[in-house]
């Protein structure tokens, strides 16, 4: 049975135009530089630079509709040239020029691509003996080596896939053989099959010491014991002093557990943050500046405007030029929103990392943590007038340089708690003496949970075993037992 009923319902929809402006918002300093260029490509009525002596909005508000169907298509020697801003060949000049914006100076200087971290493994192969079955099972091991250096895979497996997807026939001995080929490979480590194997294979590349002995005597024989630090079943198992012990851990946390990872030649992108605002003091007031680069000179392109008073200006307009009229149209329509919109974006970055720092003076005055103040998106957005999600957009993806070290904006948010006086405190303030508390802590006996607890208690901070768990974790500190030292 069909029921028909009336609902009201009230929404709001974003204009395509407030979307790209939020887009614009949440792009970091070198993202937007990127977003700029791929708009002056699309775009060619915007162009970079000052505008020389021509108002920008002279045609803002004119209508170019006033064309006649009913006129003959003869074009006048001074009405536009359909071809000049049609054509496919068409390039305007700023496309061609070295660089559309900023000093020459600034210019990035490409790098050679480095040599991968598997191609560096193939070409140490090169130096071994092999024949052609050998060198075959040799670099089907290469490729099975992951970013960190380590192959996951068992030797039955490896021998039906080089059968399967290869057509190399060969067996386990043959393979196994090949492995120990790779594990001779640099860096050291490489080609392990779990984290044993990865130091095992280190400590058998160093010069033989006493210590370097024990540590692959402790790695090859009592390696669970090593790894839930039960220094004592050790140092009865093979009754050595502390001091010995001591020295044969220290060789076995000098490896590299990840042995591929650390390659300076690997594939993976780097990336270099470049703060979007800096804040400086002078004469003990804190100065806010945004990043320059995110406030790039733009204009309307001249001779874009001139073909629209061309065609405004002539007597005689062809049902041709219709179309050319309304591209041209649209394309100065864009660049004027885009440059509005560059506007807006500098606007509201700028007003928000304003309040941010103020709210925030006295950590940005002295750099000191304990002293950032509980503070939540809707503070900052009841300052500037702005919606949750704007703000949250400029604090999740922007740094800020200070006298301190370049910050991302979104860790000086953190919510309240109450101290045992009934003050608002920060999150992050608690970290910060929970991180001390642990620092300071004799290594010998580190403090489990409960007694952490306890100590932050004492400091005026009543809080759960739980929740400094909670924390501890969201510190990247392990449990008590994982940080004992001998």
């Amino acid at each position: 049975m069909l029921k028909q009923f009336l609902n009201l319902k009230l929404s709001q929809k974003l204009s395509p135009q407030q979307i790209q402006l939020m887009k614009l918002i949440q792009l970091p300093t070198q993202a937007f530089e990127q977003r700029l260029l791929e708009e002056m490509n699309e775009n060619p009525a915007l162009e970079a630079g000052q505008e020389d002596e021509y108002e920008a909005d002279e045609f803002a508000n004119e209508e170019y509709d006033d064309y006649d169907d009913a006129e003959s298509d003869r074009i006048e020697a001074e009405d536009i040239n359909i071809d000049e801003y049609l054509s496919d060949d068409d390039t305007p000049d700023y496309k061609t020029q070295v660089n559309n914006y900023g000093d020459e100076e600034e210019r990035e200087t490409p790098f050679a691509s480095p040599i991968s971290f598997h191609q560096d493994l193939i070409n140490q192969l090169n130096t071994f003996i092999l024949n052609d079955e050998e060198r075959e099972i040799a670099e089907f091991l290469v490729g099975s080596i992951d970013d960190m250096g380590y192959i996951r895979r068992s030797i039955p497996d490896i021998v039906d896939d080089m059968a399967f997807t290869q057509g190399i026939y060969t067996d386990e001995a043959m393979v196994e053989k090949m492995l120990h080929v790779i594990h001779e490979l640099e860096p050291s480590g490489v080609g392990a099959r779990d984290l044993q194997e990865c130091l095992l294979l280190q400590l058998k590349h160093k010069t033989p010491t006493e210590y370097v002995d024990l540590a692959i005597d402790i790695i090859e024989n009592q390696f669970d014991a090593f790894t839930k630090k039960h220094y004592d079943k050790l140092l009865q198992k093979y009754s050595v002093s502390n001091e010995q012990l001591k020295k044969a851990i220290h060789e076995i946390e000098r490896l590299n557990p990840k042995p591929g990872g650390s390659y300076t030649g690997n594939n993976k992108v780097t990336e270099n943050v470049v703060p979007d605002f800096a804040i400086r003091i002078i004469d003990n007031e804190l100065e806010l500046t945004l990043n320059g680069r995110n406030a790039p000179s733009l204009h309307v392109s001249k001779d874009y405007q001139e073909m629209m008073q061309t065609y405004k200006d002539s007597r005689d307009k062809s049902t041709a030029q219709k179309d050319a009229v309304q591209f041209i149209k649209q394309k100065l329509d864009s660049a004027k929103w885009f440059i509005d919109a560059i506007r807006q974006r500098q606007e509201t970055l700028f007003v928000t990392m304003n309040a941010i720092m103020h709210y925030q003076e006295e950590f940005f005055l002295d750099g000191d943590e304990t002293k950032l103040k509980p503070m939540i998106l809707k503070d900052i957005a009841d300052m500037v007038g702005l919606d949750i999600s704007t703000i949250s957009r400029v604090a999740n993806s922007k740094y800020v340089e200070t006298p301190y070290g370049t910050k991302l904006i979104k860790e000086f948010f953190s919510e309240a708690m109450k101290n045992d006086q009934g003050e608002d405190v920060s999150t992050l303030e608690i970290k910060k003496i929970l991180k001390n508390t642990i620092e300071e802590e004799d290594k010998r006996k580190p403090l489990p949970d409960d007694q952490l607890a306890e100590i932050l208690k004492e400091k005026g901070y009543p809080i759960a075993r739980r929740t400094i768990a909670k924390y501890r974790e969201q510190l990247d500190i392990p449990v008590a037992r994982m940080r004992k030292k001998i």
